[in-house]
C-alpha cells in the first residue's frame, strides 16, 4: 500500500512514467511470488489518448497565492494557457433572459476569466452555438466546486484552459487572476495490464480469476499528485495479498488462478475492455471472477455488484459471512458498468465486484493517501474471499 501510494508513483498516472513504474512493480512481485506467466510476459501491453496535467498548474486572485491541490486544480481535460485576466462572473439570467444573454455575450471573452458554479455547466452545454463560440473565446474558464476537488482522467482536450476552484476559497469580490496551466496530450500513451497465473493441481482448465485496477488519476506536475490509496491501491493490494497466499504450496488451488492487474480503468475500462477482446485464454474457462475496487474501509459491510444477478453464489458468499462473521452485513446490487467486472459480465463472464462500505470519505483527489486509510475490515475480507474461493472450487466441483 505505501510502495503503490508513495511519490515515487506519481499517482499511478501518465506523468512522470508513474503507471510504468506500478506495473514494473506488480510484475516484480508475481515473480517473487512464483507465479507465472501466460505466454513470454507478465504484460498485455496496448496504447490509449491521454490528456496530461504535466506542470502544477498555478493561479492567484488579485495577488493572493492558492494552494494547487488543495485549493484548486486544473481540469483533467484543460488545454495550456498562461497570463492574466479579468474576472467575469456567469451573468444567470442569460438561461431565462434573451436580452440579458444578448447584452452578456455582447462584450469581449478574450482577456476574462468567465467563473460559474459546477451546476451550470450542464446549462452551458445547451446554449445555442453562437454563444458557445463565445465562451470559448475565454482565457479562462475557472469551475466553483461546492466541496471537495474531484477529478478524472481525460482522453481529450478542451478548447480552453478550465481551472476547478473549491468554492469556499473563491473571493466573492475576485477582479483578476494570473494563471498558468501546461498540459500535453498524448494519442499514444503506452500502458499495460500485468498477468500472473498459477496452474491448478486438479482440474486447470477451470479458471478463478482476481482482477484489480492499479492505475489512478497521476499528477499534475511534480508538486501535486493523487496517491489513489482507496482507489485503488486497497484492491491492487488485496490482489497482491491473495497471489501471495495462493502461491504457497499448502495454498495450492484445485482450480487454475489468475491475477490481473488493469491499467487505464479510470480512464473508461479501458484494460479490462482491451482483456476481453483479446484474452490470453479462453473467456469460457473462467468459473467465476472476483473483482475488487475500494477495499480501504469496512465499518458498514461489502456491496457486491452483480449480486442479483448471480443469487447463488451470493447466497454461499452471504452464509459462509453469517458463519464466520466477518463483516457486520453483506449488501447486493445488479448489473453496473463501474469497474473491470463489467465487460467481462457483458461478454457472458460470471462475475461479482466487491467494494467495501462505510469509512473514508476521500475520493480522486489528493486526501485519499494511505494514512487515512483505515483498512477496518481489510483481513476479514481477505478471509472471506478466499473462503468464498474454496467454497466456489468445492460446490463446482461437486
Amino acid at each position: 500500500m505505501d510502495t503503490l501510494t508513495s511519490k515515487i508513483m506519481y499517482g499511478r498516472g501518465y506523468t512522470f512514467g508513474g503507471d510504468r513504474k506500478a506495473a514494473e512493480y506488480i510484475r516484480n512481485r508475481f515473480q517473487q511470488m512464483g507465479l507465472h506467466p501466460i505466454g513470454n510476459s507478465y504484460f498485455q501491453e496496448f496504447s490509449f489518448s491521454v490528456n496530461r496535467i504535466v506542470e502544477t498548474p498555478q493561479l492567484q486572485v488579485d495577488g493572493q497565492q492558492l494552494t494547487p491541490g488543495q485549493d484548486f486544480a486544473a481540469r483533467s481535460s484543460s488545454t495550456s494557457g498562461a497570463g492574466k485576466a479579468m474576472v467575469l462572473p456567469l451573468d444567470t439570467l442569460i438561461f431565462t433572459s434573451a436580452k440579458a444573454a444578448k447584452k452578456f455575450f455582447k462584450q469581449s471573452f478574450t482577456d476574462k476569466a468567465l467563473v460559474y458554479p459546477q451546476k451550470e455547466q450542464k446549462r452551458l452545454a445547451q446554449l445555442p452555438v453562437q454563444y458557445q463560440q463565445k465562451l470559448q473565446q475565454a482565457a479562462l474558464h475557472i469551475v466553483l466546486q461546492p466541496t471537495a476537488l474531484l477529478t478524472t482522467v481525460a482522453r481529450e482536450q478542451d478548447a480552453v484552459p478550465v481551472l476547478e476552484v473549491r468554492q469556499d476559497v473563491w473571493p466573492r469580490q475576485a477582479k483578476q487572476v494570473t494563471f498558468s496551466i501546461k498540459a500535453d496530450l498524448n494519442p499514444q500513451h503506452q500502458t499495460r495490464n500485468v498477468i500472473g497465473f498459477i496452474r491448478g493441481s486438479q482440474q486447470p482448465d477451470s479458471v478463478l480469476v482476481f482482477t484489480a485496477h492499479y492505475d489512478h488519476l497521476g499528477s499534475q506536475g511534480e508538486e501535486v499528485y493523487f496517491p489513489g490509496a482507496n482507489d485503488n491501491a486497497s484492491g491492487t493490494t488485496m490482489l497482491l495479498e491473495l497471489a501471495q497466499h495462493y502461491s504457497c504450496p499448502e495454498n495450492k488451488p484445485k482450480y487454475s488462478m489468475a491475477f490481473i492487474a488493469f491499467a487505464a480503468e479510470e480512464a473508461g475500462l479501458l484494460g479490462s475492455f482491451y482483456y476481453v477482446k483479446l484474452p490470453l485464454f479462453p473467456l469460457q474457462h473462467i468459473s467465476f471472477l472476483i473483482n475488487m475496487d475500494l477495499l480501504g474501509t469496512g465499518d458498514d459491510g461489502l456491496m457486491v455488484v452483480n449480486g442479483k444477478v448471480h443469487e447463488q453464489e451470493l447466497n454461499l458468499l452471504q452464509r459462509l459471512n453469517e458463519q464466520h462473521q466477518y463483516l457486520p452485513q453483506i449488501k447486493s446490487r445488479g448489473k453496473a458498468a463501474n469497474s473491470d467486472h463489467y465487460p467481462f459480465s457483458e461478454a457472458g463472464v460470471p462475475a461479482f465486484f466487491f467494494y467495501t462500505l462505510g469509512g473514508t470519505a476521500a475520493y480522486h483527489n489528493t486526501q485519499d493517501h494511505a494514512k487515512q486509510l483505515p483498512l477496518t475490515k481489510f483481513p476479514e475480507v481477505f478471509r472471506l474471499i478466499t473462503s468464498f474461493a474454496e467454497a466456489l472450487m468445492r460446490d463446482k466441483a461437486n
